[in-house]
């Protein structure tokens, strides 16, 4: 291990260790198998599935079968789940295990309306106790490692983290990831990193810091300014892939990268498609990943035009074709520029 390393986070989750430790964080409708191939590719250390529902997977439900499904490539992976019955959720946990997850992770940090309102994700911050015996349950159920993943608490008035994650830890959960806003914030206002050292103070088990780390500078000033143990990404990796890369060349060496290229940019563009077409079906995956194209062409030169032809091409081919003839396209005026 070089110097520069050891001054930033080491993880370990059962037999996963990782250094500079920087991770997928768990997002509906983006973090799917086909995604996180590609931020696994890119650096990313560790990925999450989106969130699960316990009575969706007992129910053999087919869309939480198709949020199960990984793969050896993604390794190591976590799925999510979520609920607010116990014994669903420890059903649920032990059918996970089986399927050869690497470690199970509880969402008790989802800020939905239609999640809350059925007294799961975050809505547990106004019930701890129950929240410490379902984790409890869970973790007493398998034999793969549990982590969690909640909020400092369901309002600013009502901040309960510090001694909740010292009751979390005493349940045997491997380590423990912060969104750094409460459950009425939700993704607005400032993230308060503040929290971690504190939190990280009172248990022994690694704390993952979450929330407004927007770019390869961020996750190294999380590191530094909180003392985390791992930095999750999540919206910043929305369309966005390649900031893994950046931000483990950053750790690493302390040099930013360039950005991604145009070629660069539509290589992994059309790989992601095809893992989508892989895991999906040509049909359906052609559909579900038209959402991507403007993540992946955000910034570019007349890319909303290219986007519209994408989004209503039904074979593989001849989006091949458009998005190569627009990287010469580009190139072209780049080189007479």
């Amino acid at each position: 291990m070089t110097e520069q390393k050891k001054k930033y986070g080491f993880l370990k989750i059962g037999r996963i260790e990782v250094e500079n430790p920087v991770l997928l964080a768990p997002m509906e409708d983006v973090t799917d198998l086909p995604y996180r191939l590609i931020c696994r590719k890119l650096g990313a250390d560790i990925v999450y599935s989106e969130f699960i529902a316990s009575e969706g997977i007992i129910r053999d439900a087919k869309r939480s079968k198709q949020k199960m499904l990984i793969d050896d490539r993604e390794r190591p992976v976590a799925l999510q789940i979520f609920g607010s019955n116990i014994d669903a959720m420890v059903k649920s946990a032990q059918i996970i295990e089986e399927i050869g997850v690497d470690f199970i992770d509880i969402n008790y940090g989802c800020w939905v309306k239609n999640v809350v309102r059925n007294n799961a994700g975050a809505a547990l911050l106004k019930e701890p106790d129950k929240m410490v015996l379902m984790t409890k349950a869970v973790v007493d159920a398998v034999k793969v490692p549990v982590t969690v993943k909640t909020r400092l608490g369901w309002d600013k008035s009502s901040i309960i983290i510090v001694e909740l994650a010292k009751r979390l830890e005493n349940t045997g959960i491997a380590a423990l990831s912060i969104h750094c806003r409460t459950r009425i914030e939700a993704i607005k206002g400032e993230a308060d990193w503040s929290w971690i050292p504190k939190i990280k103070a009172n248990i022994s088990i690694p704390v993952i810091l979450n929330g407004d780390v927007k770019n390869h500078k961020d996750v190294k000033r999380a590191f530094e300014e909180t003392g985390c143990d791992g930095v999750m990404i999540g919206r910043a990796a929305i369309g966005y892939p390649f900031i893994f890369r950046e931000a483990k060349h950053f750790l690493d060496t302390g040099e930013e990268l360039s950005p991604p290229d145009i070629s660069d940019r539509i290589e992994i563009c059309l790989e992601h498609l095809r893992n989508e077409i892989e895991f999906k079906g040509l049909h359906r995956g052609l559909i579900e990943f038209r959402k991507n194209y403007s993540g992946y062409l955000k910034g570019l030169r007349d890319s909303h035009q290219i986007r519209q032809k994408l989004v209503v091409t039904e074979t593989y081919d001849e989006i091949v074709d458009i998005l190569y003839n627009y990287k010469d396209y580009l190139l072209s005026i780049e080189s007479s520029a």
